[in-house]
């Protein structure tokens, strides 16, 4: 299992995507307003994800 960095966009739950914002021991926190149609899912800005919960889609590295 690959752990992601600060400032990777991964995938988690039923396609939600965000940019990782804080790495911890067991999970990240990650900045939900990077998807487009955040404002119309009524959820916090933040949320916390299990390692084992998400896919990387792109790595701090090719941006």
């Amino acid at each position: 299992m690959k752990i992601a960095e600060i400032g990777n966009v991964i995938e988690f739950g039923d396609g939600l995507k965000g940019i990782v914002e804080k790495i911890n021991e067991n999970s990240v926190i990650v900045n939900l307003t990077y998807m487009e149609n955040f404002n119309q899912l009524d959820m916090e800005e933040r949320t916390v994800v299990n390692h084992k919960r998400y896919k990387i889609l792109a790595n701090v590295a090719e941006k």
